[in-house]
């Protein structure tokens, strides 16, 4: 993807050169002579308690007689820092080249947190090519790494995995799937789906639609989606598979989704929508079939994004603490860069009450 340096401080500065010569030594050299892994090479050389100071000892003796502390680039060895965090926003590209509008607010959120604290912070898209991360910390453009909506989680995680096995410091935006400690700050879905459905529940409606997915290669929606089943359950109602509708996020799957529901003739009388965009979207076709919303459909999204609000009609959601995450991700990630223990963190969602619910506003 292409790269683009943002300095939080609202200049801008180029990024490094990017030639490296081949000849230098790796932390694959590294490792080899000291007989242990390259993570262990990358932890020590970070001055990691998790490494015992003899074995931290040995690969400095090795790094220095190699002349790999030479290299300010290289991996790990270096004596300050670049005060630079990195941003890496993965996003299925769409033909308009829009961004999700809850991505922005992360992004925004994450730049002033990084300011406020005196970081620079580097924005990139990108594709989750093999080596990707090797442009950052391990190259020394950042300190750690925070990632953002990088999509389908199978096809991620290997990539994933190579970035801890690596040493890299770095954090997700997103659930905790492959039970690293530490690595991940993400939003109770679960809860979220619980929230949004009983609403629906305690206005009277019986017979509630879900869009969204409940794969497990999209592990936030299908939490969503659990929670939408467990509070049917607890309302003595059997979830019906015909008024779950595979649905991505965008205004164009939410239109779908419910074009194809509508048409089906299944009887449906709320929504919950795994996204405020799918929401949108669902209104929109909701009304192309003279459906009033909420008198009709009483719909739900998730997100809280900023349109949201100013919506026709204002729309019901699960709102996402977008500014408690960033502080969160930020100094989850300083903390880690400093060798300090880290804890993954889950933030509850609140449900905003407006009128796609037919119900008054308020928070």
């Amino acid at each position: 993807g292409s790269l683009m340096p943002h300095r939080a401080h609202a200049s801008v500065r180029p990024l490094p050169g990017d030639s490296m010569k081949s000849t230098r030594p790796t932390s694959r050299d590294i490792a080899r002579l000291a007989e242990v892994s390259q993570a262990t090479v990358s932890r020590a050389l970070r001055n990691s308690p998790l490494v015992r100071p003899e074995t931290r000892e040995r690969i400095e003796s090795i790094a220095r007689q190699l002349s790999y502390r030479t290299d300010r680039r290289a991996a790990g060895l270096r004596t300050r820092r670049s005060s630079t965090l990195a941003l890496l926003l993965f996003e299925e590209s769409s033909e308009d080249g829009q961004i999700n509008p809850f991505f922005l607010s992360m992004l925004g959120h994450i730049t002033r947190a990084t300011a406020r604290r005196g970081l620079d912070l580097l924005v990139s898209f990108q594709q989750l090519s093999d080596d990707w991360h090797t442009e950052y910390q391990l190259s020394n453009r950042a300190d750690g790494l925070i990632l953002l909506g990088y999509g389908d989680y199978i096809s991620s995680m290997p990539r994933l995995q190579k970035l801890a096995e690596a040493g890299a410091n770095f954090v997700i935006w997103g659930p905790d799937v492959d039970g690293t400690p530490g690595r991940y700050v993400r939003t109770d879905n679960t809860a979220g789906g619980l929230q949004a459905t009983r609403h629906l529940l305690r206005l009277g409606r019986k017979h509630i639609a879900y869009f969204g997915s409940s794969s497990d290669r999209w592990p936030e929606f299908q939490a969503r989606c659990s929670g939408y089943e467990r509070a049917l359950r607890e309302a003595g109602i059997e979830p019906d598979p015909r008024l779950s509708v595979e649905a991505q996020s965008s205004e164009q799957a939410g239109h779908e989704a419910a074009t194809g529901l509508l048409d089906s003739g299944v009887p449906f009388d709320a929504l919950f929508a795994a996204s405020d965009l799918i929401a949108m979207g669902a209104i929109g076709a909701l009304r192309d079939h003279g459906r009033s919303v909420p008198g009709d459909v009483a719909v739900v999204g998730f997100d809280d994004i900023a349109a949201a609000a100013h919506f026709i009609p204002p729309l019901t959601t699960v709102q996402q603490d977008t500014h408690r995450a960033a502080d969160m991700l930020v100094d989850n990630l300083l903390k880690m860069t400093s060798g300090e223990p880290v804890e993954s963190a889950l933030i509850e969602p609140k449900l905003v009450i407006r009128g796609s619910c037919g119900g008054s506003a308020h928070a």
